[in-house]
């Protein structure tokens, strides 16, 4: 397992089978898809960045790589993908066998190249704050006391855009402080895209192309009317569950996503992001939401209320500077004036939002440079588009014209969502939304330049989430791609690695990512295309399979970068090669693969039984590779390598993405997102919780997910990625009642009670979405959340009592001792 946790550090792949079974009919007999889950922003400071364009085969078009072969004679280069001669450029006449070019050392699988063309001035990050005002008072004020913190910590130089809906959609522009003024918008009526830009004083040739933005919605309370609604008015009617979605019986629901997936399509097409921020003790509608923000790459935030840490903690996690964060957040850097604060305040809201803002003397707002409409723009950052000479001789290309450029001098997917002049509309995008009985419409207006609502603050952001990004994938011939599960979109460029067997996004080797941070993690999916397998001899002398991910994005930096990584997997065949395709097993990115492929299935395929399809896949992949008499369950055995996957199935059977029963359609879709974008280790924890002991006879020892665990004298720490749970044995629950940490000569009491807690909070400060803390006790009501995902060893109906200071768990499932001899007489069949 090391060496697979090695190259994902170094490349960011992790592969189910690193000998990859090289014939379809092999394939299928291994159960689990060959799969790669791959990380194209996985931090790694060792990666080069070369200074200059990337040299590429004239035929498959895939970069010169570690595993091209080089012939330094007559200065050509053989392409491992299809196997084409190549001239080097009169750039490469010095290359030799002691003079490589660094794409070609051996450690060098994975580089990056920097677009060396002048791109013109760096486009600001744009941040559009879109915020319901349907909300009881009380919520209202925890929303803006951490909207007032994310705005003081957003970077230099933004264009911010603000937007409040209720009744009404407000648009307000920010930056007038004497007049606050806000277009404002009726819910209940259609409005035409020509009416808004005429309302709002856009003129269509003036505004600057379109760049990407983030949307950032907090959205309160779910919604009633119109298209995206998903509950009628009367409040007798109930909310949709999963019983109304397996049924049918939710007429509201397939219109909503349909509604979803065309704003969706919007947002991809024009480089947005969508992160939406979920927080109400009802559902809101992220089920419906899910396409638009998962296609977009958007990131999401769900919890009780606004006032709750889940979310305060997270929104302020974004933006924050650490070794841990996302890449999204910022180092400060304080420009060189200041406005008064009282001369340009902003109108940011309703009069209750205003008003708190004066309370917190937001200052951030006197950081901007207010520019009235009608002046002529005279800084060279506000050029990038009105084709106005920069000194003398030729000018510098804007914006629109290096995005054209850059595909086609590095052969990236010219897409028309990167590169395409919009004449009617300069970056605008329409959202519906309906929120608590008040049907509303969002205009998402002027991400480009907010040239009348929107404010400048600061000057310079030091680091910024790639944005604009497109991901392309090369393989060998005999290697197809089914699709990929994970935040991106199809940029449906069907060619001859296309599979005609599609899963997530397939029908391509090219897709959109409108935003990706350094943990978005994409599954994809491949597929054998050979049918039988070759000789002895030939599989010998060929026997590599490659693979090379290419992602163009632009860096925070503002250039336009391309990082390539190239792998290989030698590939066997025939019902000899059991052995090596087991030492070639991964299986903790076996179970994160079919954590994701289950899930899309459910979504995807009507009538699905994904219980029954985990138990035979699990059948089918222990049959085929365990070590076992026949008819004989006792002789059963596994590989080390194998071991541990049946325990993974076994708790994702009864895991938050199978089991819908006990949770809402909202939080299903929330779980299923954050499962679809994270790397192997964290899809691990969602799958099989981690579970630590602390102890007065023992340090912090990691145990098992069995009920057996609890004890009197024991502190347990789950971890289960979306919850934490400190969970104290009905012992130390009473000392700890009675007072003992706090009276001396109990140090060691107290230290023992502090230690879980530092853990707790060193994983809190690690991950996002910031997941909730449960501290509980025996027997107390909360600890349902440790009981739920313990191993039901030990039940009401047991031959054997638990031991004193144990527990016992009040269900029916069976144990996962249960679950293995089922398994084990099962696959010797």
């Amino acid at each position: 397992m090391s060496e697979f946790l090695e190259l994902e550090a170094r490349d960011g792949v992790r592969m189910t089978w690193n000998v990859i079974p090289g014939t379809k009919q092999d394939a299928a007999s291994c159960v689990v898809p060959v799969s790669a889950i791959y990380t194209p922003l996985n931090p790694n400071p060792a990666i080069p960045v070369l200074p200059y364009a990337p040299l590429r085969c004239r035929i498959c078009r895939s970069i010169l790589n570690p595993f091209s072969v080089a012939d330094f004679g007559s200065k050509m280069w053989l392409c491992p993908f299809c196997f084409q001669r190549n001239h080097f450029p009169q750039q490469y006449s010095a290359v030799s066998q002691s003079n490589l070019p660094t794409e070609l050392y051996p450690e060098c699988c994975t580089v990056e190249y920097m677009a060396t063309a002048e791109t013109g001035p760096v486009s600001p990050p744009v941040f559009l704050f879109v915020v319901d005002t349907c909300m009881i008072e009380e919520e209202i004020g925890y929303l803006k006391s951490a909207l007032a913190q994310a705005v003081e910590l957003l970077p230099d130089q933004s264009l911010v855009g603000f937007i409040t809906f209720g009744t009404y959609v407000q648009v307000h522009e920010l930056g007038f402080g004497l007049l606050p003024k806000s277009h404002v918008f009726k819910g209940t009526k259609e409005i035409k895209k020509d009416q808004i830009l005429e309302q709002m004083g856009f003129l269509t040739g003036k505004t600057k192309p379109t760049t990407g933005g983030r949307i950032m919605a907090f959205i309160g309370g779910p919604s009633t009317e119109g298209p995206g609604s998903i509950i009628s008015k009367p409040l007798s009617d109930p909310i949709r569950s999963h019983k109304d979605l397996d049924k049918g019986s939710a007429p509201l629901y397939n219109k909503a996503v349909k509604f979803y997936e065309e704003i969706g399509n919007q947002l991809v097409h024009q480089g947005h992001v969508l992160d939406l921020f979920a927080c109400a003790l009802d559902q809101v509608g992220v089920a419906e939401m899910k396409v638009a923000v998962e296609r977009t790459g958007g990131i999401v935030v769900l919890a009780e209320s606004f006032g709750h840490s889940v979310f305060k903690d997270s929104l302020r996690h974004i933006f924050q500077s650490s070794d841990s964060d996302l890449g999204l957040s910022f180092k400060k850097k304080r420009s060189g004036y200041r406005v008064r604060y009282d001369d340009i305040r902003g109108r940011v809201g309703v009069a209750l939002i205003e008003k708190k803002l004066v309370q917190h003397r937001l200052r951030v707002f006197g950081h901007i440079q207010c520019r009235p409409p009608e002046v002529p723009v005279h800084s060279g950052r506000l050029k990038r588009a009105d084709n106005v000479k920069r000194g003398h001789g030729r000018p510098n290309l804007t914006w629109e014209e290096s995005v054209k450029r850059d595909p086609k001098d590095w052969n990236i997917t010219k897409e028309p969502g990167m590169d395409r002049a919009y004449p009617n509309l300069k970056g605008f995008v329409v959202v519906c939304f309906c929120c608590n009985f008040r049907s509303v419409i969002l205009l998402l207006a002027a991400f480009s330049l907010f040239s009348k609502a929107s404010m400048m603050i600061r000057e310079t952001a030091d680091k910024f989430s790639a944005i604009r990004g497109i991901f392309e994938i090369n393989c060998s011939k005999d290697v197809k791609i089914q699709g990929i599960i994970g935040p991106c979109t199809s940029l449906e460029k069907k060619g001859p690695l296309s599979s005609d067997t599609v899963i997530g996004q397939g029908n391509t080797s090219a897709w959109k990512m409108c935003g990706l941070d350094r943990k978005t993690s994409l599954c994809i999916v491949f597929d054998m295309a050979k049918k039988d397998a070759p000789d002895a001899i030939g599989q010998s002398q060929n026997n590599l399979f490659y693979f090379q991910f290419l992602t163009y994005y632009q860096h925070h930096d503002g250039q336009m970068r391309l990082r390539s990584t190239t792998i290989s997997r030698r590939w066997v065949a025939g019902s000899g090669s059991v052995q090596e395709l087991i030492t070639g097993f991964d299986q903790e990115a076996a179970a994160a693969v079919m954590a994701r492929l289950v899930s899309f299935k459910m979504e995807a395929e009507v009538d699905f039984d994904p219980v029954r399809w985990l138990d035979r896949a699990l059948i089918s992949l222990c049959s085929k590779f365990g070590d076992y008499q026949k008819e004989a369950p006792s002789s059963f055995s596994l590989s080390p390598r194998l071991s541990i996957f049946p325990q993974f199935i076994f708790n994702l059977r009864r895991s938050q993405f199978i089991q819908v029963f006990n949770n809402s359609p909202d939080e299903t879709a929330y779980f299923r997102m954050m499962l679809n974008r994270e790397n192997v280790a964290n899809a691990v924890v969602m799958i099989q919780p981690s579970l630590i002991s602390y102890s007065f006879q023992s340090g912090p020892e990691p145990v098992l997910l069995d009920v057996s665990a609890i004890a009197g004298d024991r502190i347990l720490l789950l971890d289960s990625y979306f919850t934490v749970v400190i969970f104290h044995g009905i012992t130390i629950a009473q000392w700890r009642k009675a007072g003992y940490q706090h009276q001396e000569g109990h140090e060691v009491f107290a230290q023992l009670l502090q230690a879980p807690q530092e853990e707790a909070d060193s994983i809190i400060k690690e991950r996002f979405p910031v997941p909730r803390l449960v501290v509980c006790d025996q027997y107390g009501s909360q600890a349902r959340f440790l009981l739920a995902k313990l191993n039901p060893s030990v039940t009401y109906d047991s031959d054997t009592p638990p031991p004193p200071g144990g527990d016992m768990i009040f269900t029916d499932d069976a144990s996962f001792q249960v679950f293995m001899e089922h398994l084990q007489r099962l696959a010797v069949q």
